[in-house]
């Protein structure tokens, strides 16, 4: 039988294509996309031209027709040369795409599909100043005028590739009164009267991502741009996480696998007294640990990955691997600067930037906690 974890030859052809891209189409931006908090434009086309923005859409809509577990790839490999990169090409298929997948009609389907897999960006905004982990005690409301559309006032905050996005997943109360079941996910055009970006975030790392507040102010929606059904967005929310875990684990992964091999090279080109670092043992079994962790946190995220496209139950799972590959990502880039030692702590090498940038895995799409919480209530009787 199979191992979950064995890939195909369609699966090794596609992540060896986008190793392929990231290495050489990536590689040379990180450094200033990192220093100016800026997405380069051409490289955002270059992903749609690729069809890693649409990997999930059906070919009826433009799409890649891929799976899950093709996203994960894709993620990890771009997020091993650049996790700012990963994650924008992660929100919009594990999270925006696939709510549209799941939750979208026929009209909207028709509608939006094809422009995520060709050339729109989207976005996911649930987060508020005051719902975090609590992620549904959301202020932002949504009100039901006489012509049946809907009027948006409030803030968002923390939310990715807002600069980029055309689109925005954008969950509201429409029911204070209902509690959670009161709440409604709209899809919002950037354009829309009543609706502008606020500040960006300077943030410690992924910092070509964008990360900007939104504001509303009387915008209103039509009702057609309801997803799924007035007072759904909670499930909405809730199922679309569960995956998109799965994909920032991917992120992670990709992120530790990269700082390992920087520090695998740099530990076989750097020379003390008289000797490759590579030949030292305590060297040697400093990466082989490293590689260790790194290879778990990869068959956790692939098993989580392959459990989702079986349609199979993967809520413990995902929490599992997005809980470990956050603590080796951020383990394993912490002592790749060691590995590099004094050139480690400058940026004249890639290990400081990952290293910056694994923090933010402990932290979004559910902390470690709320992970520690979900496997402990899936696997402790009575928790």
């Amino acid at each position: 039988m199979q191992a979950l974890t064995q890939l195909s030859p369609d699966e090794t052809l596609f992540r060896d294509t986008v190793r392929d891209f990231a290495r050489s189409e990536i590689a040379p931006l990180v450094r200033s996309m990192d220093e100016q908090q800026s997405f380069d434009r051409k490289l955002l086309h270059k992903l749609h031209d690729l069809g890693l923005m649409g990997i999930q859409v059906p070919e009826a809509y433009g799409g890649a027709a891929g799976t899950l577990f093709e996203a994960v790839l894709a993620v990890e490999e771009i997020s091993a040369v650049d996790p700012a990169v990963g994650v924008l090409v992660d929100v919009q298929n594990t999270l925006v795409i696939s709510a549209i997948l799941r939750w979208a009609n026929d009209e909207q389907k028709q509608h939006y599909l094809p422009e995520l897999a060709q050339h729109l960006t989207g976005a996911y905004a649930l987060s508020e100043a005051a719902s975090g982990s609590d992620a549904f005690a959301l202020q932002c409301r949504a009100t039901l005028t006489p012509t049946g559309d809907y009027v948006l006032n409030g803030s968002k905050l923390w939310i990715t590739n807002a600069i980029e996005a055309g689109l925005f997943l954008v969950f509201a109360t429409l029911d204070p009164s209902a509690g959670y079941k009161g709440i409604t996910c709209f899809l919002v055009e950037k354009g829309m009267p009543g609706f502008t970006l606020g500040r960006k975030e300077d943030k410690l790392g992924i910092r070509a991502s964008s990360t900007c507040e939104l504001l509303f102010s009387n915008c209103v929606v039509p009702a057609a741009n309801v997803l799924g059904t007035p007072g759904k967005g909670y499930k909405i929310a809730i199922e679309t996480l569960n995956e998109g875990r799965i994909g920032i684990g991917a992120q992670l992964v990709g992120l530790a696998s990269g700082a390992w091999r920087y520090a695998a090279r740099y530990a076989r080109e750097r020379q003390q007294f008289g000797k490759r670092l590579s030949e030292f043992q305590a060297m040697q079994f400093q990466l082989a640990r490293m590689a260790m962790e790194v290879e778990a946190a990869r068959l956790m995220v692939y098993n989580a990955a392959r459990l989702k496209d079986a349609g199979a139950n993967y809520l413990k799972e995902a929490a599992m691997a997005k809980l470990f590959a956050s603590e080796v990502a951020e383990r394993t880039a912490s002592l790749a600067v060691e590995v590099f030692g004094g050139a480690g702590f400058v940026k004249d090498y890639p290990v400081e930037k990952l290293y910056r940038d694994a923090k933010i895995g402990k932290i979004y799409e559910g902390t470690s906690f709320m992970q520690l919480a979900t496997i402990a209530k899936l696997t402790i009787p009575n928790a």
